[in-house]
């Protein structure tokens, strides 16, 4: 998800927790300023370039929650036990061994336990199947559990797509020129190196202007087919300690802008 600082207007990305630990509030990393993420949430951005994202109105009264998922049920214990109608025979009337009755209901009544045991277990495993794939990237992405889905997949013929370690990206060289022949345009350069000793999906490159006082100008978001001169290289990903040249284009937001920075996602 994503919110926006009322007072410098830099968009963050933020994950349930920090938005749950203090009740919505949060504190800005570049002005400091503490306020509401709620006011401006939301879960994609809106088309570049982005100038703020959408304030939410505030409803008079709480909006209704129309779509249950799961009410607990808790178990009521009676506080006195509930007589029993069938009379329990003495002691001198019980029977040395059950009757052919009692051991065919007993039969079918731990039969019927074997089935519900059966079901329970099937929708345990098909829950644990869900979670783990709604949260595919992360299991794909660690390297302990890598190795064991590689090893799967190539037994059953499968493919995984490539890793993704944005921190283990490093920028050996960059640059920002005009545009040669195009007006009011800006070329900006950057040699990029993967530093994982696996090979690594291309990233999501996301470039930031600021003013002298660190204010962000401009930002824009390019996908790997954005910026690659081949955009078929773009399942093939960068190699194990490979480097490639980046080239971006993008509009110059005038004398303002003095330094730029770049983000991998």
């Amino acid at each position: 998800m994503y919110t926006q600082c009322p007072e410098c207007s830099t968009i963050y990305k933020l994950a349930e927790a920090q938005l749950a630990a203090a009740h919505g509030n949060v504190r800005c990393t570049h002005c400091a300023a503490v306020f509401d993420a709620l006011r401006t949430l939301a879960e994609q951005l809106p088309p570049e370039p982005i100038e703020a994202l959408a304030v939410h109105p505030r409803a008079d009264a709480p909006p209704p929650l129309e779509l249950p998922v799961f009410r607990p049920n808790p178990v009521q214990v009676p506080l006195l036990a509930e007589p029993d109608e069938r009379r329990r025979p003495l002691s001198h009337e019980r029977t040395s061994s059950p009757t052919f009755a009692a051991r065919r209901q007993r039969a079918r009544r731990q039969r019927g336990n074997a089935g519900w045991l059966a079901g329970c277990a099937l929708l345990l495993v098909t829950l644990g199947a869900e979670i783990a794939w709604a949260d595919r990237d992360r299991w794909i992405d660690d390297a302990r559990v890598r190795s064991w889905l590689d090893l799967l997949c190539s037994r059953v013929g499968c493919t995984l797509p490539l890793r993704r370690e944005p921190s283990r990206l490093e920028l050996s060289s960059r640059d920002i020129r005009p545009h040669p022949s195009v007006n009011g345009a800006l070329i900006i350069s950057a040699t990029l190196r993967n530093d994982a000793p696996f090979a690594q999906a291309w990233p999501v490159v996301a470039i930031t202007l600021s003013d002298f006082d660190g204010q962000p100008v401009a930002m824009r978001r390019f996908l790997p087919r954005e910026y690659l001169a081949e955009p078929a290289a773009a399942g093939t990903g960068i190699a194990a300690g490979a480097s490639s040249s980046l080239v971006f284009e993008v509009a110059d937001p005038g004398r303002n802008a003095v330094a730029f920075e770049f983000g991998f996602e």
